[in-house]
């Protein structure tokens, strides 16, 4: 891993860019993780988080340094619309695991959160020279399911009946990016052919 380049100032995108948190994006934290859909798909413990769990999250988990946690904004307006990140990063073997959340349902659906994915890959497979990215996401978050495939993602496992929600067991599904399927993959992931197709 090149640890000069862990807090890029910025990946810019087609639709996205992606910036280092501030203190003022607290404030949206506490409304996207006070939701209750948003709770639903990304939280293991019933409910929504209280203010001071979010406080401390943020503190601990955005702000700090043990993770690389990145503001998703609209690249045409700035509007602030969630949040991704890699945490548990091990250079030894080249390793991190993928975190991301849309916080603003207007944006949901929207390929949002798919370009971001993207950007975060091109930057672990690239600057950070990493060899394996990976992420766990419930099963019945089919639309995360389906934006992680189209980046690249393949399943690699399951926790059978782990996650109780809606008055019943679901599965929790692992999934993982190895850099040379990215490389395989990114210029579509990117949504680069196009533009290459009109160069030649």
């Amino acid at each position: 891993m090149r640890a000069r380049s862990w807090f890029p100032a910025a990946i810019p995108g087609r639709t996205v860019v992606l910036r280092p948190h501030n203190g003022r994006n607290l404030p949206a934290f506490k409304r996207w993780y006070g939701d209750p859909e948003v709770a639903r798909l990304t939280r293991y413990q019933e409910g929504p988080m209280r203010a001071d769990e979010v406080e401390r999250f943020f503190e601990a988990r955005v702000a700090g340094v043990g993770s690389l946690a990145l503001a998703i904004h609209l690249a045409e307006t700035d509007r602030l619309i969630g949040t991704c990140a890699f945490s548990q990063l091990d250079g030894d073997n080249g390793s991190a695991l993928f975190h991301i959340t849309i916080g603003e349902p207007d944006c949901w659906g929207r390929g949002y959160g798919s370009e971001a994915t993207a950007l975060m890959l091109e930057h672990a497979f690239g600057p950070l020279g990493l060899h394996r990215v990976a992420l766990a996401v419930f099963e019945y978050n089919e639309r995360a399911i389906r934006a992680y495939r189209k980046v690249g993602f393949s399943v690699e496992g399951r926790s059978r009946e782990a996650i109780w929600r809606g008055g019943r067991f679901w599965d929790e599904i692992q999934m993982s990016i190895l850099e040379d399927e990215w490389r395989a993959g990114r210029e579509r992931a990117l949504g680069l052919a196009p533009a290459l197709e009109q160069a030649r």
